[in-house]
């Protein structure tokens, strides 16, 4: 009997190689999109409370902030 040799060639990868990155570049590009609309929120957040409210750029990410908030828009008018 003889033992088969592989190819070690460079540029050639095996299936499951191929299946691998075939799934990271799926899981990259069905990410991006998500990643990408958090970060818009949060740089817009940031500058909406910073600049046009003139507000300490700390003060975005105190939950106490967006609770008042929350008060008030859903507040019972009385």
């Amino acid at each position: 009997m003889t033992a088969t040799t592989r190819s070690n060639e460079p540029g050639k990868r095996s299936s499951s190689g191929r299946m691998i990155a075939r799934v990271v570049w799926m899981s990259i590009k069905l990410l991006i999109i998500p990643v990408l609309c958090v970060a818009a929120l949060i740089v817009g957040l940031a500058i909406g409370y910073v600049v046009l409210g003139d507000k300490p750029l700390s003060d975005v990410f105190d939950f106490n902030t967006w609770k008042h908030m929350y008060d008030l828009v859903f507040a019972e008018g009385g």
